[in-house]
């Protein structure tokens, strides 16, 4: 019987994955991913983080962008955290380059501008793609019909939202210019928040 390293291994090098950690929880779910807490990913600062540690709270996975005209929207996201964090809710600000542009900047660039510009506090990550061939495998699960037939679509722009529950499913979907403290994106996060 292999031992969960050597599976990891046999994976990276089958499935061309560069993240040992994504590999091994890969082979812990059989190859499967049940939920986004299933993936390891980046902060901000270049520290691993795993989803895993968001089990039990309701979490809006946004692609946030400093140069859009929806970049308003941080200051949104930071009430809305702010007003039902001690509820169980997160939101999780995952920069990308993919919409005209409009992340050009690094990591500390963004984290500067987010924090001075609009006080964000709540978890901000490492910048990614999340649409075309570099897409990040958290947004591939996203985004494709096998792992989210009911909200899958390519992200067409910055800001799109997706809503997860306490045990990691998708529970809803919101475009860009759904704001975060519009009724139907609130509706949904208090929602959320009653199922225990």
């Amino acid at each position: 019987m292999q031992k969960p390293v050597g599976i990891a291994l046999t994976l990276c090098c089958l499935l061309g994955v560069t993240n040992w950690a994504q590999a091994a929880d890969t082979a812990r779910t059989g190859g499967k991913t049940q939920s986004i807490h299933d993936f390891v990913v980046q902060d901000i600062q270049g520290q691993e983080i795993k989803l895993e540690q968001f089990r039990g709270k309701v979490v809006l996975l946004v692609n946030v962008a400093s140069q859009c005209g929806y970049t308003p929207q941080y200051e949104g996201l930071q009430k809305v955290f702010l007003q039902y964090r001690d509820r169980g809710f997160l939101v999780l600000g995952f920069p990308a380059n993919n919409f005209g542009g409009q992340e050009p900047g690094t990591n500390q660039e963004i984290l500067s501008f987010c924090s001075s510009r609009f006080h964000v506090t709540f978890p901000m990550f490492s910048k990614i793609s999340v649409k075309g061939e570099d897409k990040h495998p958290l947004y591939k699960y996203l985004t494709e019909p096998e792992t989210n037939p009911k909200f899958a679509g390519e992200i067409k722009w910055n800001f799109n939202k997706f809503l997860v529950d306490r045990k990691g499913n998708i529970v809803a979907r919101f475009d860009s210019p759904d704001t975060p403290q519009s009724e139907k994106v609130t509706k949904a996060i208090e929602s959320a928040l009653n199922i225990r």
